[in-house]
């Protein structure tokens, strides 16, 4: 590697046209130069949505500048509310959009699967590098027009999915394109994950007061307004329709991703379901 690729800044690698990698996965050697990264080179970093999967986001982005925190449930972001005194608290990412732009280099976007194209696509209309937790949005439409906003805005962005990201996952894809497997010809895959919430239809209770900690209505976002119901937050959104994507759209990535990897499958042109 060049002296001079190793020189590059954060900044720079960031704003260089043509670039396909994101920042949280290229090496600190090659952005930082000499194994150091000065304060004055550091990205500064807003992530929306810091409880649950979001707090491992928050963590891998604490080498950095970490200066906005936001999230509608202070009770499940307390913890690294407090881990991080330094960044300004937000409950709405609009209001820290309206506060903050200019102190903003990316954007780390970890909520419920229904609102990730409203908070990706604020910061990318404001030009701002984004990562955004699998799976991309709720329908096909959204991420056509995060993608033609991201190229239109020339940003650096990335899709998080930590097994793909894994060294299990991709020690297994070395394996086979080594050939140490043989020709694979058929492969099983199973999830024992079911965020199936159908059977749970007649329990929903509509009258339980919300907690004083969570902004129901931003928590709901662009989807059709509803009563509050406990078992819709905290992870449960994943099996109910207006929120989350269900088994398949959460874990389907994780099961096959490997196989249309090592395999070079490419992407799927038709999808068959079974069921007894």
């Amino acid at each position: 590697m060049s002296t001079k690729r190793k020189n590059m800044t954060r900044r720079n690698f960031l704003t260089s046209a043509g670039t396909a990698a994101a920042f949280t996965i290229v090496p600190r050697h090659v952005l930082g130069g000499a194994g150091f990264t000065s304060p004055s080179d550091k990205l500064n970093i807003a992530c929306i949505g810091v409880g649950g999967r979001g707090g491992a986001q928050v963590g891998g982005c604490s080498g950095e500048n970490l200066v906005a925190l936001v999230d509608v449930d202070e009770g499940r972001a307390g913890a690294n509310f407090n881990k991080f005194p330094a960044a300004k608290k937000y409950t709405d990412f609009r209001k820290m959009f309206d506060d903050m732009t200019d102190k903003i280099d990316a954007v780390c976007v970890s909520t419920p699967d229904h609102t990730h194209a409203v908070a990706v696509m604020a910061a990318l209309k404001r030009g701002k590098h984004v990562y955004c937790e699998k799976p991309l949005a709720h329908s096909i439409w959204e991420i056509r027009q995060m993608m033609a906003e991201a190229k239109k805005q020339n940003v650096v962005t990335q899709l998080g999915n930590q097994g793909h990201s894994s060294s299990s996952i991709r020690k297994l894809c070395e394996w086979i394109w080594d050939g140490a497997l043989g020709d694979v010809h058929t492969v099983h895959a199973r999830c024992d994950a079911n965020h199936n919430k159908v059977n749970l239809f007649g329990r929903r209770n509509n009258t339980v007061a919300v907690p004083s900690e969570l902004d129901w209505d931003l928590w709901q976002g662009p989807v059709k307004t509803r009563s509050f119901e406990p078992m819709y937050i905290r992870g449960a959104w994943r099996g109910w329709s207006p929120y989350g994507s269900g088994t398949i759209g959460d874990w389907i990535c994780h099961v096959v991703d490997p196989v249309f990897w090592a395999l070079d499958l490419g992407s799927p042109t038709s999808v068959r379901a079974e069921c007894d």
